[in-house]
């Protein structure tokens, strides 16, 4: 599993890229982007989020639905 955005949710605050220990979330134009190869699915990205925006799925479900 690995964090995803939920774009929807997200209010571009970056405490959750503030909060990942091994920089595997960059902010593109106002959103956070997570480089899935980085992610250690540590969940501290989730724990500082205050709107509920991330969330954690398999990968093979992300390939399947991008």
């Amino acid at each position: 599993m690995s964090a995803f955005i939920l774009e929807i949710l997200c209010r571009g605050c970056k405490r959750c890229i503030n909060a990942c220990p091994v920089q595997a979330i960059t902010m593109l134009a106002h959103l956070p982007v997570v480089n899935h190869t980085k992610c250690m699915e540590c969940e501290a990205c989730m724990e500082v989020c205050m709107h509920g925006a991330i969330t954690f799925r398999a990968t093979e479900e992300m390939n399947r639905n991008g």
